[in-house]
Formats: C-alpha cells, sequence, structure tokens
C-alpha cells in the first residue's frame, strides 16, 4: 500500500522528492502517511479534498483484497 500512494502522489506534485510516505500497523489497521513539500499541498489534495478522497478510494479498493481497514493521512 505505502508504494501505491507513493507513485500516486509523485506523480501529482513538482517536487517529487520531497514526498515521504510512512507506513504503521496495529492490528487490522494500517495508516500510511503522505508528507508533501508544503508548495504541493494543494495539488495532493485538490479541490474541495477531490484529490484526496479518491486517493483514499484506490488505496481502500486495493486493500479490500487482503481484509486490512487502511487509512491515509496527509501531513
Amino acid at each position: 500500500m505505502k508504494d501505491l500512494v507513493e507513485v500516486i502522489a509523485k506523480s501529482l506534485v513538482e517536487h517529487p522528492e520531497e514526498v515521504v510516505v510512512t507506513e504503521k500497523e496495529s492490528g487490522k489497521t494500517t495508516v500510511i502517511e503522505l508528507k508533501v513539500a508544503q508548495s504541493d499541498m494543494g495539488k495532493v489534495i485538490g479541490k474541495q479534498g477531490r484529490i484526496a478522497k479518491a486517493i483514499r478510494a484506490v488505496v481502500k479498493a486495493a486493500a479490500s483484497k487482503s481484509d486490512k481497514k487502511v487509512v491515509v493521512d496527509i501531513v
């Protein structure tokens, strides 16, 4: 899941070298934290959060095969 979020985020931003993705697991829940440059936050979040919702939907669909809950936090 970490790689999926990283690929999506790097394709959206102007500074792909500043994209940092961390993954923390606890039980059946996995928390993925996405950090980008301050100037790229708007590109990752999108208008009214549409791009962020789309990223979360794609990750949730990919995680449904493994019966795990995945939460994506944009920091």
